[in-house]
């Protein structure tokens, strides 16, 4: 038996485009930078740094106090950022709770049981 029949042979296009053209998609891209202060920056860059804990299921001031705690010597300019008084769009929850806090609450129920 020829091996042509077990292996299907194609012949190369004479053009080499696609015969579909690329849809551009519907959804604009906004910049990631553009949508933060510079001070919800610095701590989304706590809540990256593994070296204070973890950041699931805490606030940032918890997991600030915590590391302090521990003697993790956590940057004092987030505590400050934390504390502070002014009228500024910080959020109190770290960067993944949105993302994954809601499959944490389930493992804790689970685990619980």
């Amino acid at each position: 038996m020829p091996m042509k029949k077990y292996y299907r042979q194609r012949k190369k296009a004479a053009n080499n485009r696609s015969s579909k053209s690329k849809k551009k998609s519907k959804i604009s891209r906004v910049p990631c930078q553009a949508e933060y202060d510079p001070e919800e920056e610095i701590l989304r860059k706590f809540d990256m740094d593994m070296a204070y804990g973890p950041c699931v299921g805490v606030t940032r001031l918890e997991r600030w106090e915590r590391a302090q705690k521990m003697g993790l010597n956590p940057p004092q300019e987030i505590e400050r950022i934390l504390k502070s008084d002014k009228d500024i769009k910080v959020q109190q929850q770290c960067l993944w709770n949105k993302k994954i806090g809601d499959n944490y609450k389930i493992i804790e129920y689970y685990m619980a049981a």
